[in-house]
């Protein structure tokens, strides 16, 4: 098997899996140090970490304001999340993302060898590959996208958009989260560059060059995420939580703190359930864990405002001397922390407006005691809901909705809250990251050879 070699743009919820992929292939992890520097003579810092290397760079300050906090996540983001509403358009970021990419594929391409595998990932580097290509690279390069892909009636509305698919095309393999997904990228395709489709296979076929398009749903790195739960580190947090709540029924959400996560709507649905439901503010106990993200955007300050505002309402109008109905933690736990969190939690709530698939789900499930588990109240709209079926799924924009589905998790009988975990649980174990990797690798190994 050739050694992989990873591109990736900002670290997050991919970092575990491009850890896993990298332990078992070898190869190079590149990308953004998360540092700025004005420091432009292409200095790479190498580093090798239990089994794996990556190479990094600095960043300057325009870069970080253009390419990250602009057109990165300020344009492709919330378009590719259907906030259209929050969605900016600057041709400075557009002309920053592409400096970067370029930057990148500068930095990268001597550290690539003959017969490695490249794969990228992410929204941050959707140009990389033709980037590359254009420096000569033959190599098998793939792609995979973490967050959802836009129906094309929205894509469109990006400037260049037909310019910016044209560079993915480049790639040999593109993957997505789910069908969903997919087929909205196909559809782009299909209707917009005129290329030849077929839908049985994924290739896109336009101008005499071919790409394989295929949906990967991402999962949880299992063995590892079983080993924290076995933890001191893992036990000593469910205690703590379970004292800490006075037998009370402790229900948790974790996110980063993003308006795609759906916080202020889901405060909202429980700011429901508490008023249609009074009597029970003795019986629950809500923690959100949100983690701060990309605070120097503006739409990310403004979630954390209003987050902390609908919050200190609920609790104002709800706590009593000896407790508060609301927890609102605004930092982030390791692995083995949350494994112990989610296992002490009795519902677990994930209701994200739109997300590319969200793994916190299947973490949650996979933290249950099998003789006792909780419940997943889960947004139909996570890309998760297609894997995890037998979830309570909520439309995450109807406090009522959410209201409802908090009481029926409540109240669900032990055998109910049984079957539901074993339905699930499964796909958890059996579609994990080293099985997404596997998948991918070999279809992309294939892929070279046909396109």
């Amino acid at each position: 098997m050739p050694k992989a070699r990873g591109a990736a743009g900002a670290q997050g919820g991919l970092a575990g899996a491009l850890n896993s992929a990298l332990k078992k292939y070898g190869g190079l992890w590149f990308g953004w140090s998360g540092q700025e520097s004005d420091d432009r003579t292409g200095n790479i810092n190498l580093q090798r970490n239990d089994g794996v290397t990556t190479a990094t760079i600095d960043l300057s300050k325009r870069d970080v304001d253009e390419y990250y906090n602009g057109y990165a996540n300020s344009t492709l983001w919330p378009l590719f999340h259907y906030r259209l509403d929050l969605t900016e358009y600057e041709r400075e970021t557009g002309k920053g993302y592409e400096r970067v990419n370029e930057r990148f594929a500068e930095c990268v391409t001597p550290l690539i060898e003959e017969d490695d595998l490249v794969w990228v990932h992410d929204y941050h580097l959707l140009p990389l590959g033709e980037r590359l290509r254009s420096r000569g690279l033959k190599n098998r390069i793939g792609f995979f996208l973490h967050i959802p892909w836009p129906p094309t009636r929205l894509f469109v509305s990006l400037p260049f958009h037909e310019r910016l698919v044209r560079t993915m095309l480049e790639y040999d393999l593109i993957g997505f989260q789910t069908g969903e997904w997919l087929e909205s990228f196909l559809h782009y395709c299909r209707k917009e560059l005129g290329a030849e489709v077929d839908d049985a296979t994924g290739t896109v076929t336009l101008e005499g060059r071919t790409t394989v398009a295929r949906a990967y749903p991402i999962g949880i790195d299992w063995d590892h995420f079983q080993d924290q739960g076995n933890t001191g580190e893992a036990r000593q947090a469910a205690q703590r939580l379970l004292s800490s709540t006075r037998r009370r029924i402790a229900m948790i959400g974790v996110d980063r703190l993003d308006y795609s996560k759906g916080l202020p709507e889901r405060i909202d649905g429980i700011g429901r359930f508490f008023d249609q439901n009074p009597g029970r503010v003795r019986d629950l106990v809500y923690i959100q864990v949100a983690p701060p993200s990309r605070e120097d955007v503006e739409s990310y300050q403004k979630i954390r405002n209003l987050l902390e505002q609908k919050t200190g309402q609920i609790n104002g109008a709800r706590s009593e001397v000896d407790l508060v109905p609301i927890r609102y933690v605004n930092r982030g736990y390791s692995h083995a922390e949350l494994y112990g969190f989610f296992n002490a939690s009795k519902i677990g709530l994930v209701t994200p407006l739109r997300d590319g698939m969200n793994l916190v789900a299947k973490e949650y499930v996979a933290a249950q005691n099998p003789e006792d588990p909780g419940v997943l109240i889960l947004s139909r709209f996570a890309g998760a809901a297609q894997q995890l079926g037998d979830a309570v799924l909520v439309n995450p924009h109807s406090p009522d909705d959410l209201s409802h589905a908090i009481r029926v998790a409540l109240d669900m009988p032990l055998e109910e809250r049984k079957a539901r975990y074993e339905a699930m649980i499964g796909t958890i174990r059996d579609d994990n990251v080293q099985d997404w990797t596997r998948r991918f690798c070999d279809d992309l190994a294939a892929a070279g050879d046909q396109t």
